[in-house]
């Protein structure tokens, strides 16, 4: 019996699905854009290529072996001989998967009736609570007056920025010596004017690199909602980050939805009916919740904290908790490098927080 599947939205989670839809051979997939959906943005998407993400790698534009995170205290470098960071452009990622899903005979349609479908899910972004933490970011893919760029080594944060409006970092990821995406990224429940992160990337690369922007390549921005996130509609089951795939204090989205793709197709192979679970453990989810608290109300604390981290753990061994492929041992081992009174705070904080209104 062919069980006819519909799914609503067409990101990431729903196109990712519908590459490997013939993995799922008792399903027949639609993939349904509603009307009204906002006209798809292209941004870059970054993630460590461990299992199962063979793929996703060969679509990416770059990777490094090497990455590092940075304060006024120094730099902490890590890398990963077999687990590259790569990136890779979202739009050309979602154009690769159509192209395969049509392969597997997937349906396309701008809107459709699906009371009579068997089964629906919905990709469409979750809810986040009212005074929720956000990660917003801009980005400038930028050509400079300089060939001053380490292009061997991918900077996933460098704190040496304003620190007044939250967790403030630079996110750079060097395409050649005078190339590369410059993201001014911040973590607060407000977004700031379009100008602010503009200005902090010029400020950013005069002072830590004595270069001018001439010429800019492409603009992207976007904001992820941090925490705990409800469905979109609480009626219809959740595909990807509606099932709760973020990474709660992190953001990292994308190699999460891969695990809860093959984690329900191995659950069909089993006999069990076609859902999608969180991907996250238990603990991880509660470690990030502490996390979330310490950030919102004493962000001063970040750049230590990450680089504290950076500094305690294997390159692998970053990629394996980033991954949610922790150890007990390995959480431990984290929990040792953090500075110790903000997280009994905001352990405190979390036993005796209220629940938050979602917003509409």
């Amino acid at each position: 019996m062919t069980v006819d599947t519909v799914l609503l939205g067409d990101g990431v989670a729903a196109m990712s699905l519908a590459a490997v839809a013939d993995q799922l051979p008792n399903h027949a997939l639609t993939v349904v854009r509603p009307n009204g959906a906002p006209k798809p943005h292209d941004h870059m998407l970054g993630f460590w290529n461990t299992e199962g993400l063979d793929f996703a790698a060969s679509t990416a534009r770059a990777s490094w072996s090497t990455w590092s995170i940075v304060t006024h205290e120094g730099t902490a470098v890590l890398s990963s001989a077999d687990h590259a960071y790569h990136v890779m452009h979202k739009l050309a990622y979602i154009d690769r998967c159509k192209a395969i899903a049509t392969t597997h005979d997937v349906a396309f349609a701008t809107e459709a009736n699906h009371a009579d479908a068997d089964l629906v899910f919905d990709s469409r972004p979750p809810r986040a609570s009212t005074n929720a933490m956000l990660q917003h970011f801009h980005g400038l893919e930028v050509e400079i007056d300089r060939p001053v760029f380490d292009d061997s080594t991918a900077i996933l944060m460098d704190f040496r920025v304003d620190q007044s409006q939250g967790m403030h970092f630079m996110y750079l990821l060097p395409f050649s010596k005078t190339r590369a995406l410059v993201e001014s990224t911040i973590f607060s429940t407000q977004p700031m004017p379009e100008t602010y992160y503009v200005e902090a990337i010029h400020a950013y690369l005069m002072e830590h690199h004595h270069a001018k922007i001439t010429k800019v390549h492409h603009e992207e921005k976007g904001v992820i909602p941090m925490g705990t996130l409800s469905p979109h509609d609480p009626s219809i089951p959740g595909l990807g980050a509606n099932a709760g795939a973020i990474r709660p204090a992190s953001g990292y989205t994308f190699v999460f939805i891969q695990q809860q793709i093959q984690r329900a197709i191995e659950g069909v192979r089993h006999g069990k009916p076609l859902r999608f679970k969180r991907p996250h453990k238990s603990v991880d989810v509660w470690m990030d919740a502490v996390l979330l608290i310490v950030l919102k109300h004493w962000p001063h604390h970040a750049p230590s904290m990450f680089s504290r981290m950076a500094t305690g753990l294997t390159g692998d061994e970053f990629i394996r908790f980033m991954s949610g492929q922790a150890t007990w041992r390995l959480r431990l081992k984290v929990m040792m490098t953090m500075p110790k009174w903000p997280f009994i705070r905001g352990v405190s904080k979390l036993m005796f927080q209220r629940p938050r209104k979602v917003v509409a």
